[in-house]
């Protein structure tokens, strides 16, 4: 679903399931397990929320009755494209939800003279101009990484409109900077914080989402 004022804003639906899922990855006592488990399962969510806003096309199948049923086929391939390295805890969720997917990797890393983000590294599909690109990165805070990414896959011939930012967390202002520079990428999350602190992180937030993730 649409959330206002955002436009091309999609925020999963705020259940009680899904407050309780971000109440226990949010929590700084949950142990890296759960921390990972209850993670992964807002993931798949997220996956498939972006998939029910891929475009699709009439198919009619026979049931084995032998009956015709009017379906759905969706139109064209996709593939995912993970930030690294947060953004790889994401890939395993699209793989569940979509088999044998093509995945990409785009690596962007904080330059230490000037603090901007730089482009250090990218590998991705040889056909990715004409898929539908899931960008897969937890945390959509300034926005300096996501907008450095999808730089990189529109000028590798992805159209804005093919692509879906997925994203556990947005805060509004990196939703504003990132589209300022792309309106027609459609951004995938499931909360959207407050704002952000003095240090640039998500305020309620839910720490460093890599390390939480991978490390502790």
């Amino acid at each position: 679903m649409s959330t206002e004022p955002f436009k091309n804003v999609h925020l999963l639906n705020q259940s009680n399931q899904l407050v309780g899922l971000y109440t226990i990855i949010r929590d700084k006592n949950t142990s890296r397990p759960d921390f990972i488990f209850y993670s992964d399962r807002i993931i798949r969510l997220l996956v498939e929320e972006g998939l029910n806003h891929l475009p699709v096309e009439p198919l009619t199948v026979r049931t084995h009755t032998d009956k015709p049923f009017d379906g759905v086929s969706f139109m064209g391939k996709i593939c995912g494209v993970s930030i690294i390295r947060a953004g790889e805890s994401m890939e395993e969720g699209l793989r569940d939800c979509c088999r044998s997917v093509r995945i990409g990797k785009i690596l962007i890393q904080r330059d230490e003279e000037t603090a901007k983000p730089k482009l250090f590294f990218e590998k991705l599909p040889e056909d990715i101009a004409q898929r539908y690109v899931f960008l897969l990165d937890p945390m959509l805070a300034t926005g300096g990484s996501a907008i450095m990414a999808t730089d990189v896959l529109i000028k590798r011939g992805v159209k804005p409109e093919r692509i879906y930012f997925l994203n556990l967390i947005c805060s509004k202002e990196g939703i504003d900077k990132y589209h300022a520079a792309f309106p027609d990428v459609k951004i995938v999350t499931g909360a959207i914080d407050r704002g952000l602190d003095e240090n640039r992180y998500l305020i309620p937030g839910l720490g460093d989402f890599g390390d939480r993730y991978y490390c502790l």
